[in-house]
């Protein structure tokens, strides 16, 4: 990352494996205090260890195990990351994605379930963090989304995971245009298809996925914001 994060705070969550995992590291590694989030203890652990590892002398990173489905869980990932004095930069990363091939007569409770991960919690997330972000002037929110969520590409397989992603793509287009005036950037970013355990075999490799996201928290106060973007490329809603 080209901008220094030094003396910002950062909230990953998912980033006990995976994506979540690489973009903590970065987050880390240009200077910003990194809280991380997952449902595994061991997997947090692990990917502060990480940090410590990949990032010594930068940022910090502290560790917290949650379930962000779950309401008293939520409300305490954002207790801890407020008691820093405000969270920075917020990244959605934590999801849930129902077998592939699911068909429509079975998917209603994977429909609940993939609602509370993936648009409600980023939802409660960054009402929770925005007031501070704009009294700072300056933030960015992250939703991690997907191209299965595009309206333009969208198929079969998936089917709660598709429209949780094109409701997330929704959240990311209204919270851009209500926090333009305040200095926060909001974007959805598809990492790609990457291999991770949710991806599967086969896909990029995970440090160019978390890239993809990581460059929207390097843009510029001026950059862009309200997108959907690959890469730093333009994709299709």
């Amino acid at each position: 990352m080209a901008e220094s994060l030094a003396g910002r705070t950062a909230l990953v969550t998912g980033a006990g494996r995976g994506i979540g995992r690489a973009i903590a590291i970065g987050l880390a590694q240009a200077g910003a205090d990194v809280l991380v989030t997952a449902r595994s203890a061991d997997e947090v652990a692990y990917t502060v260890a990480a940090i410590e590892a990949a990032a010594p002398g930068a940022g910090k990173a502290s560790m917290m195990t949650a379930d962000i489905a779950d309401n008293r869980q939520r409300q305490q990932v954002i207790d801890a990351g407020l008691a820093r004095g405000r969270v920075d930069v917020l990244i959605n990363n934590a999801a849930t994605v129902e077998p592939l091939g699911a068909s429509a007569a079975i998917w209603a409770g994977d429909l609940r379930q993939a609602f509370e991960v993936n648009v409600i919690a980023p939802a409660v997330l960054a009402a929770a963090v925005v007031p501070g972000m704009v009294a700072a002037g300056w933030g960015r929110i992250v939703n991690v989304s997907s191209e299965s969520g595009s309206l333009a590409s969208m198929d079969a397989g998936t089917p709660a995971y598709s429209v949780t992603k094109a409701a997330l793509n929704a959240l990311t287009r209204i919270l851009a245009a209500e926090l333009r005036p305040d200095g926060i950037l909001v974007n959805a970013v598809c990492p790609g298809w990457v291999a991770t355990d949710m991806g599967g075999p086969g896909g990029r490799p995970v440090a160019d996925g978390a890239a993809s996201v990581l460059w929207a928290v390097d843009l510029p106060d001026d950059g862009p914001t309200g997108g959907f973007f690959r890469d730093g490329q333009p994709l299709p809603w």
